[in-house]
């Protein structure tokens, strides 16, 4: 398993277990959309990104396409937890213009109230 999916205060809480490059993020889709599709009902979402030691422009693509569903349905996305490595890719691509992120999952749930 890529994600481990759950829920709190009605937030999707997704917990990303590895590296996000191009031979993880058809799994990492495939996962997620699967508990999507379970839990209907959840707009919002923290992904957790504290085991993704790396990422490559195919993860930061699925992120920017996840953050985009999530939009179309009227929710939102939040990262928390993002790595050292992982960050440098956000940074070089200005994609933390596009993304809030928070140092834990806790900032992140608040963030919602």
């Amino acid at each position: 398993m890529i994600v481990t999916c759950s829920k709190e205060q009605g937030i999707g809480i997704v917990e990303v277990s590895h590296a996000l490059t191009a031979a993880t993020v058809d799994s990492f889709r495939e996962q997620l959309s699967k508990w999507q599709e379970a839990e209907d009902d959840v707009l919002n979402y923290v992904i957790d990104l504290k085991h993704v030691d790396f990422m490559d422009s195919a993860g930061l693509g699925t992120m920017i396409a996840m953050l985009k569903r999530i939009s179309e349905k009227g929710g939102d996305m939040k990262i928390a937890c993002l790595q050292k490595k992982p960050r440098m890719v956000f940074e070089i691509t200005r994609a933390y213009k596009v993304f809030e992120i928070f140092d834990t999952v806790e900032e992140a749930l608040k963030a919602f109230e």
